[in-house]
């Protein structure tokens, strides 16, 4: 049987970073195993084509159960399922999240990841196009971007917006994160920089890495609570490889809880009750799941704004606090593109552009649970989106805003009719019945196997399963709670930060962590 020193599971946006670390060092030998095949589809590449990748041959297609606060309607709920994961197919934004995002993470008793801690990891893996600072690195493989010819009626976002009273951003990975402006993007010379591009492709020649994909990983291998392995269905055929160190799960958000409870790690009354054996009781396996919903709100336009193939869906955007914000992260969170991103059901504009828009932190948590033993058969997911009347008071609201930036005076050469929800959904019943027939998921999932000390907490603040030997989750399921914006960046800095503990540790890695709080 094959042995390796350590087997990564997913080359998404953290798979391949730690890949990547892991094998700088020429005597360690790494297996990463990716259940899609090579990114090679041209759209993949071309960062305007983003939209055009979501349900396609490198994407899982997951939908949710039936929302019950959405009408009972199923969510699509894209992954990548390619090299670089979700990074492959996501609108590239580079947005980290609020300092205070990492700061609340610490205090919910998670050392080392505080703001100052994660802040390295950000810069480490950043190639900024605008130079290095305080915030920002130039060393890294990641390269972050300006968009290349923003149309302008972008600028006529950012505009309106301060004439509205809100600060002028030219940085929301800054010093704050508050106010209006363009977004950057994860492009390298017009092109998308996936994690794939950026972190595996330069050194997929290192001798000590082995690239498998076209592997779905079926189990993990124990001897005892000791992970010894991991057995993956490739081209109808069953593997087994053994590992001499660990195996760690960069499977996302989805599916590294789905693993896990497949090998018998989670809620053990559940487990039993699915005819599995019990190898660590782990009751927040699969639970704690949050993501940000997306609302658009899109209008036609009187002339062509030229919207660029180099940029992504959205050019611009604007993060604030809502009055029923006590937090000190902003708790909402806008795109402006100079495109058409309606809802399924609505006309049609060649020439259009579209405001859309997010709660940065909602007050709902679902969850992942097996839909059978099959390993092939997708997770089933409940979101519970719009489970809060407060939240649904912020989405209301910020549909209002829109349409006051909208009629503002910079848009008064580019305006046409209302597209979605249409100019005759006035009050605020029907507007909240827009966003619940409408709304849809901004693929940001993540938390599923929280870091932590408490009794739901499946890794310890250095990311090993609590329970076993042997075995980390390193992606977006660890976080306790979702950052503010996009996910993508703050998931590369796990596989840094991880990468690091992983190598820190060496031997030490191997012990039992410490039994959680009960």
């Amino acid at each position: 049987m094959p042995q390796y020193d350590y087997i990564v599971v997913g080359a998404g946006s953290a798979g391949c970073v730690v890949a990547n670390r892991l094998t700088q060092d020429s005597d360690t030998t790494v297996l990463l195993l990716e259940a899609g095949n090579p990114d090679t589809k041209p759209e993949i590449q071309i960062p305007g084509e983003c939209v055009n990748l979501l349900g396609t041959e490198v994407d899982w297609s997951y939908f949710s159960e039936p929302e019950p606060y959405l009408n009972n309607r199923n969510i699509f709920c894209s992954r990548g399922k390619v090299l670089g994961g979700s990074s492959s197919i996501n609108f590239m934004f580079y947005i980290r999240g609020s300092r205070h995002d990492y700061d609340h993470w610490q205090a919910l008793g998670n050392p080392g990841w505080s703001y100052q801690d994660v802040l390295p990891y950000f810069k480490k893996s950043e190639h900024q196009q605008r130079g290095g600072s305080e915030f920002h690195g130039v060393d890294g493989e990641l390269s972050v971007t300006d968009p290349i010819s923003p149309a302008v009626v972008s600028h006529r976002f950012t505009d309106a917006a301060v004439a509205l009273g809100y600060d002028y951003n030219p940085d929301f990975n800054g010093i704050q994160q508050e106010g209006a402006g363009l977004y950057q993007l994860t492009v390298k010379n017009g092109k998308r920089h996936s994690a794939a591009a950026a972190f595996l492709v330069p050194i997929l020649q290192r001798p000590n890495l082995t690239v498998t994909t076209g592997a779905l990983v079926t189990r993990l291998l124990f001897e005892g609570t000791r992970t010894v392995g991991v057995e993956y269905l490739q081209e109808g055929s069953l593997h087994q490889v053994r590992v001499n160190q660990e195996v760690i799960l960069s499977a996302g958000a989805f599916d590294s809880p789905k693993l896990l409870m497949l090998s018998g790690i989670g809620n053990a009354a559940y487990l039993q009750a699915m005819g599995l054996s019990v190898v660590a009781d782990l009751p927040g396996v699969g639970q704690n799941l949050q993501d940000h919903i997306l609302i658009p709100v899109a209008y036609q336009a009187t002339q062509n704004l030229h919207p660029a193939t180099t940029s992504s869906i959205a050019e611009a955007g604007l993060f604030l606090h809502t009055e029923w914000n006590s937090g000190p992260a902003p708790d909402l969170r806008f795109y402006f593109g100079p495109k058409l991103f309606a809802p399924p059901g609505y006309p049609h504009s060649d020439w259009a552009f579209t405001g859309a828009f997010s709660l940065t932190h909602p007050q709902n948590t679902g969850s992942v649970k097996l839909r059978s033993l099959d390993p092939k058969d997708a997770p089933m997911l409940q979101m519970n989106y719009l489970q809060s009347e407060v939240d649904v008071r912020k989405v209301v609201f910020a549909i209002k805003l829109i349409r006051q930036l909208f009629h503002t005076s910079f848009f008064d050469e580019f305006r046409g009719a209302e597209i979605a929800p249409g100019a005759e959904i006035q009050s605020d019943e029907d507007l909240e019945a827009y966003i619940r027939n409408s709304c849809g998921t901004e693929w940001h999932p993540v938390g599923t196997c929280k870091m932590g000390t408490d009794s739901m907490a499946v890794v310890d603040p250095e990311l090993r399963v609590y329970g076993v030997e042997g075995l980390r989750v390193v992606d977006a399921s660890i976080m306790p709670t979702i950052t503010t914006g996009n996910t993508n960046a703050p998931t590369i800095m796990i596989g840094e930060k991880g990468a690091d503990l992983i190598k820190a540790a060496g031997d030490a890695s191997q012990q039992v962590p410490l039994a959680i709080a009960s």
